[in-house]
């Protein structure tokens, strides 16, 4: 590809499209499928864009259901079907006889899979319940989980390795809060979600910390829109759930969902 690709993204983002460019020229030119670990939603979104530059390849993303955030991508050379190659995926199963499992949260459960010394990569969407949690593995890795998982946050758990078609989904479940913002700028709403002043908010966005739809964003003027999505390093992520119009004096009514 050529070498002024890099243009087109963040100087954060060179390293991922260096290696989506060559697993999309290995199967090009090569005629190797490719099996890529979860990739997050931006990461998609680059080899997508590089994938439809080449022509020469076929893919498809799959995350073990249809609304998937985090989705493994299948790269094959154009005359293969990508639907006949698995993404290879599976689902670990956490419940427990510890009533204290009710309160674990998202955070709890990614800790615990993390501390096990696997990378992220390796893992899809949580999915946490009232009983317990269904997380997408990948599958040469789930049979590691399995025997090394046996606690969350201090509450002993036992697992299961299960088909993804057998995947319990949870519902989203967001904080809501009601802003009233002079504009739609990033700094603006950022400050007003995680009660900070504007000067604190200013710092972690320009240093790249803060992104918009899991690119990075540094420029603290942008303007957000509906159904944005907002992370900030360190203290969590929002969307902009519905922009609801004009006050009578000029200002603008926001409604925000942080993820719980």
């Amino acid at each position: 590809m050529a070498a002024d690709i890099h243009v087109h993204f963040h100087p954060d983002e060179r390293g991922f499209v260096d290696r989506a460019s060559e697993w999309i020229e290995r199967a090009a030119e090569n005629h190797q499928v490719k099996l890529t670990d979860f990739l997050d939603p931006r990461q998609a979104v680059i080899l997508e864009s590089l994938a439809n530059r080449s022509g020469n390849v076929v893919y498809r993303l799959d995350g073990g259901y249809e609304e998937a955030e985090r989705r493994r991508a299948v790269i094959a050379p154009d005359y293969r079907d990508p639907d006949d190659i698995p993404a290879s995926i599976s689902v670990l199963s956490i419940t427990s006889d510890d009533s204290k499992i009710t309160d674990l949260q998202h955070g709890d459960y990614m800790g615990s899979i993390l501390s096990l010394g696997i990378k992220r990569d390796k893992i899809g969407d949580i999915h946490v319940h009232d009983t317990g949690c269904h997380i997408l593995v990948s599958d040469d890795i789930v049979s590691y989980f399995h025997l090394q998982l046996q606690q969350v946050h201090r509450v002993h758990v036992l697992t299961e390795i299960l088909p993804a078609d057998r995947l319990k989904t949870a519902e989203v479940k967001f904080e809501e809060l009601n802003l009233s913002v002079a504009s739609l700028r990033l700094d603006g709403i950022v400050s007003d979600v995680y009660r900070l002043s504007r000067t604190k908010i200013l710092a972690p966005i320009q240093a790249g910390r803060c992104r918009v739809n899991w690119k990075v964003e540094e420029n603290p003027s942008k303007q957000l829109k509906e159904g944005d999505v907002v992370s900030l390093q360190g203290f969590g992520r929002f969307k902009v759930l519905e922009i609801e119009g004009m006050t009578k004096k000029g200002r603008v009514r926001v409604k925000i969902g942080k993820y719980a």
